[in-house]
């Protein structure tokens, strides 16, 4: 009696079209599908001919095309049923559903097809609201179901309502003729990964190019919904290297790099080493402070100088930081510098933002600003919330100048014996090439904030492993590298100075769950609780000192002769990498 039990309890909580999407086809032919194709190709092109052959005859003996024979009859049958199954089996579903019905199907189920099954249904999505509304908190967050061949009578499975493949069929045809936009997708399915799996196949349709070699599957794209990457169709595998332990600030750091230039990790690793062996490196955070800066436009320039002179009066300050303030808990005004151009305002606030690098923070505070100022003056006209005076991700001096983000200077005393035994060179070669090559050169090819070898090297990689705005590289790659030699000349000592670092540790890319692997590697996962902003401030100091290492092995390599050895050795590959899918 064990054993019906267990079947009805099975039956109710798989529903029944589910079980028959396992099936293949092809299972309801009573021969292998390479027989049955040959024996349809032969039945084809035997009955074409013999139809041919008669029809001659008839013509010949002036007989009637349309009397015929009962061969002629079967004949013709033949012809009909062949020529549908070569079309494009047509007739399997049908028949599959004679020789195979449903409930029997189910009676001869037994243990190892059930568990399969339970496998099957831990595949689909088992939420009960679509993906575009699941709350995002922690106390809501959904666990996926773990595999079990046991059934839980004290819960309650969420109801499954799968698409078939008809479906999706049918809406990767609508996606492909403009019926559907592409990027309704998610709202239209409940489910992001069927969304982004429709919306690949639908652009490999259109652009008739393949994907094959983008990943699909393995990722969560309910992570991203709203708030990361728009109409997803897969995502990109970049490595991710560890260099280090990076002694900084009496700490010791493990740096997650995600590049796929070969010799950048190890470079930055033997740079990591020297400071490790010669005591660790040093870092102080000058500034922190998001900037934003809208432009304002006058009737007159005499206007926009008297809003000038309000905006930087020390006496309006409080009021304008009452204001801004209230659009955040951790977004405090810090500061409002303005530049004229005629009529034009360019007003540029300063912020702290806590863990968040801070850019949405920071232009709500500057919009209740614009709010509270058209009271004041009525005739202001705000052309743009940015007007590039910020400036962001752009290479800028107001941001070598004034800093943008975190600012910071770090240092190390390389040791003689050091800089001999682990970086191949000496003091003196150092010296000469850095005052050569990152302040004359750079000077000499007109640089604005380029005083360095390869700051945006690291910068980048330490960026995208931790879920940071690549595209804010350009200004967080700002560094002067200054080396000289100390201690009676036998040591080396290095500094970068790095005014805009735009790191947070909260928001964005830094919630997924491979860039938060690499955040809590470091030690600032999240915000901080204790000390709100130290997370972000601790991560731009790690980012400052990945550059001095860096820094400091790829001058030596260079002084030293090694850097086209290096990198003939490790970013060149004789893997015959010409086979790409078109």
């Amino acid at each position: 009696m064990e054993a019906p039990r267990r079947r009805s309890v099975k039956a109710s909580l798989h529903p029944q079209p589910l079980a028959d999407a396992s099936l293949k086809a092809s299972d309801a032919l009573p021969l292998p599908l390479y027989l049955t194709n040959a024996v349809f190709f032969t039945l084809f092109f035997s009955v074409v001919y013999y139809l041919l052959l008669r029809w001659r005859e008839k013509i010949r003996n002036s007989t009637p095309l349309h009397v015929v024979t009962l061969s002629e009859i079967a004949a013709i049958v033949t012809f009909v049923a062949s020529f549908i199954y070569l079309l494009g089996f047509f007739g399997i579903g049908f028949v599959q559903s004679l020789i195979i019905p449903r409930a029997s199907h189910e009676d001869i189920m037994d243990e190892d097809e059930i568990n399969d099954y339970d496998s099957l249904m831990l595949k689909e999505d088992t939420r009960p609201i679509p993906c575009a509304a699941a709350p995002q908190s922690d106390d809501f967050k959904i666990a996926s179901p773990r595999p079990t061949n046991k059934i839980i009578h004290d819960q309650v499975p969420p109801p499954v309502i799968p698409l078939s493949s008809n479906e999706d069929e049918e809406i990767v045809k609508s996606v492909v003729e403009g019926k559907t936009p592409s990027y309704a997708l998610e709202s239209k399915l409940g489910d992001c990964h069927r969304a982004a799996a429709i919306r690949r196949e639908a652009l490999q349709r259109t652009t008739g190019k393949s994907l094959s070699g983008l990943p699909l599957d393995g990722f969560d794209y309910d992570a991203i919904l709203g708030q990361c990457c728009e109409m997803p169709v897969g995502y990109v595998q970049i490595p991710v290297g560890i260099a280090g332990p990076l002694l900084l600030d009496g700490k010791e750091f493990s740096v997650p790099m995600a590049t796929t230039e070969g010799c950048l990790v190890a470079s930055t690793n033997r740079g990591c080493k020297a400071i490790y062996a010669s005591g660790g490196a040093i870092s102080s955070l000058l500034r922190d402070g998001m900037t934003r800066a809208p432009v304002v436009r006058f009737g007159t320039a005499k206007r926009a100088a008297e809003l000038k002179f309000f905006l930087e009066d020390p006496l309006n300050f409080e009021t304008l930081s009452l204001v801004f303030n209230s659009s955040s808990r951790f977004g405090r005004l810090q500061s409002i510098k303005c530049a004229i151009a005629g009529k034009n305002l360019y007003i540029r606030f300063s912020c702290s933002t806590g863990d968040a690098m801070g850019m949405n923070m920071v232009s709500k505070g500057v919009q209740n600003v614009m709010d509270f100022l058209n009271n004041e003056f009525p005739d202001m006209d705000v052309i743009g919330i940015s007007g590039n005076y910020c400036s962001d991700k752009k290479p800028a001096a107001v941001n070598w100048i004034e800093g943008r983000g975190k600012s910071v200077v770090c240092e190390a005393i390389i040791k003689e014996e050091v800089v001999k035994k682990v970086l191949k060179t000496n003091v003196a070669s150092l010296v000469e090439l850095n005052m050569l090559k990152n302040l004359t050169g750079s000077a000499m090819a007109g640089a604005l904030g380029g005083f360095n070898a390869h700051a945006s090297n690291i910068v980048s990689a330490i960026y995208i492993a931790t879920g940071q705005d690549p595209a804010q590289n350009i200004e967080s790659s700002h560094c002067i590298t200054m080396m000289e030699a100390v201690n009676d000349g036998k040591d080396l000592h290095i500094s970068v100075t790095m005014p805009s670092i735009e790191v947070g540790t909260v928001g964005g890319g830094t919630q997924l769950a491979s860039q938060s692997a690499c955040l809590n590697l470091l030690g600032v996962k999240g915000a901080s609780k204790e000390a709100p902003g130290s997370n972000a401030r601790q991560l731009a100091t790690i980012v400052a000192g990945a550059v001095l290492a860096g820094e400091l092995s790829l001058m030596s390599a260079i002084a030293a002769g090694q850097l086209v050895k290096s990198h003939m050795k490790y970013n060149r590959s004789n893997k015959d990498v010409s086979n790409v899918s078109s």
